[in-house]
């Protein structure tokens, strides 16, 4: 029997033995569960779904000081940022509860019967439906936020969709800890055993996408995982939705007459930017492209500084650190890549210092262009705003892209009209690492960054990926979801063209 261990990535020591390897048997009994859930869940309706969330922060608030303290040992990430990332989960599932009271996510369409130009029309309502079971792949990066009570879970739960995670193998024991949490608040809410479960290695991740019972997938990960789950997805008998967030190179820009404003603290928090949580953040900068001349110099002195002061820090487990040592490895070869500060990386040491190279911009290779996951910029050099513009065309899709611009900066406009063609969030006189979870946040882009660029794994619209568009023609009112009811006022709805504003139910 294949066991699943807790793995301290300071030592490198296995610390416990969290549970056996999920069995493809295993895999379909819980599937098969979550099929049998669903009916029950949606019939909870959006206030009782709503309570259920907020019941499942407030359970994961009480296990506070055992998940932060369990899951820096498994991550090294350490308590402050992990009490935080904790804050920013529990915040989501109260927010999505939020999304539920508002309504308007179901996008209550009626049309009453009349007489049209094209002749008499039936009586048309529309809204949308849970699609079922979702099986949810966590991420080893934020083993809150995108992990077994992530924003994925929090956005299926609140369509209506029972959830089956595969946790994480650099979090397990913080994985199992925060499934007992959620089934507490499920419990409490009167939801069904199986509205939230997990399975645990690999093998059952393959299983969870091919089971028919699971009718889509969220997935934060590698690009190289990811498209191979992708792919399997669409190649079932019936395929199914697959929503990866995978992987892009963010890249920021720097104008001149933003160098020539603010050098320093533009170099400082670039630093920052790139070293947070050493490096390993899907929205980290990594490639920055900075003018040439004495204000882009002093960017780049800055910028330098702040990163020699950065202590080096442990990564998540040692496959991320071989990883990092060898995309490092890649640039630092690569043709016209200067050093500015950094050692090589040794993969065997437990932890890592920041890694900060240059090169011109008319000299970007395709190592360059590759996602490096860890705490590595490449800082590009241009002499001329074509020259700029130039190696932006090459830099490919990202979900960020980053401006720092100056006062009547006559880049601006240019700028934002090629990034917002090329990213899911375009960042002005900001960093990209820091995703809101809020109501216009969009966290997505073209491929690589995601395998569906319409939707967003962050914020309100990320519940749309868990539902689908029902239309009832000549349904008698009492049959009908109460939502789609004449007398049903309380949301947002579109009645015969014109968009009426609900009022939400007092909480």
């Amino acid at each position: 029997m294949t066991v699943v261990e807790s793995i301290d990535p300071r030592t490198g020591q296995t610390v416990e033995v969290v549970a056996p390897e999920t069995t493809g048997d295993d895999v379909a009994r819980v599937c098969a569960a979550a099929a049998d859930a669903a009916p029950a869940l949606e019939a909870l309706g959006r206030t009782g779904r709503a309570r259920m969330l907020r019941l499942m922060a407030d359970a994961l608030e009480e296990d506070r000081e055992t998940l932060v303290a369990l899951t820096d040992r498994e991550t090294a990430l350490g308590a402050p940022r992990l009490g935080g990332e904790l804050t920013r989960t529990t915040f989501q599932l109260r927010f999505f509860a939020d999304v539920l009271d508002d309504g308007g996510y179901l996008e209550v369409t009626i049309d009453h019967a009349g007489a049209t130009p094209m002749g008499p029309r039936p009586d048309l309502r529309r809204m949308l439906r849970p699609l079922g079971p979702v099986a949810v792949f966590g991420a080893s990066n934020f083993p809150f936020a995108f992990s077994v009570s992530g924003g994925d879970t929090a956005s299926a739960l609140a369509a209506g969709c029972p959830v089956v995670v595969k946790a994480h193998e650099s979090h397990p024991a913080s994985s199992a800890r925060q499934l007992a949490a959620l089934r507490r608040g499920a419990e409490a809410a009167g939801a069904p055993a199986a509205t939230v479960d997990a399975v645990f290695g690999r093998d059952a991740g393959v299983a969870l996408v091919d089971d028919p019972h699971v009718d889509a997938v969220g997935f934060t990960g590698s690009v190289a995982g990811g498209r191979a789950l992708h792919d399997r997805a669409s190649l079932r008998p019936r395929p199914i939705p697959f929503y990866g967030e995978l992987g892009a190179l963010n890249a920021l820009t720097v104008t001149p007459a933003a160098a020539r404003e603010r050098a320093v603290a533009i170099g400082e928090g670039l630093a920052a930017s790139f070293t947070l949580g050493v490096g390993q953040f899907c929205t980290k900068p990594g490639l920055a492209f900075v003018p040439a001349g004495p204000d882009g110099d002093a960017v780049v002195a800055a910028l330098a500084g702040r990163v020699r002061e950065t202590a080096a820090a442990v990564m998540l487990n040692a496959r991320t650190r071989e990883g990092f040592a060898s995309g490092v490895d890649a640039l630092r070869g690569a043709a016209g890549v200067r050093v500015l500060v950094g050692p090589p990386v040794d993969p065997a040491a437990a932890a890592v210092a920041p890694v900060l190279l240059e090169a011109d911009a008319g000299q970007v290779t395709e190592p360059m262009l590759e996602e490096c996951f860890g705490p590595v910029l490449v800082v590009a050099r241009y002499a001329s705003s074509d020259e700029l513009l130039a190696a932006l065309a090459a830099v490919g899709p990202a979900l960020t892209a980053t401006v720092q611009t100056g006062d009547d900066d006559e880049l601006a406009a240019p700028l934002l009209t090629h990034l917002t063609a090329r990213a899911g969030r375009v960042v002005w006189n900001g960093y990209p690492t820091g995703v809101a979870v809020s109501w216009a946040m969009h966290h997505g882009g073209p491929y690589p960054a995601t395998t569906a660029p319409l939707h967003t794994s962050v914020g309100a619209a990320s519940i749309r990926r868990w539902l689908r568009p029902v239309s009832f023609q000549d349904v008698p009112s009492e049959l009908l979801p109460a939502e789609l009811r004449d007398e049903a006022t309380d949301l947002p709805r579109r009645v015969d063209g014109r968009l009426v504003l609900g009022t939400p139910p007092a909480r």
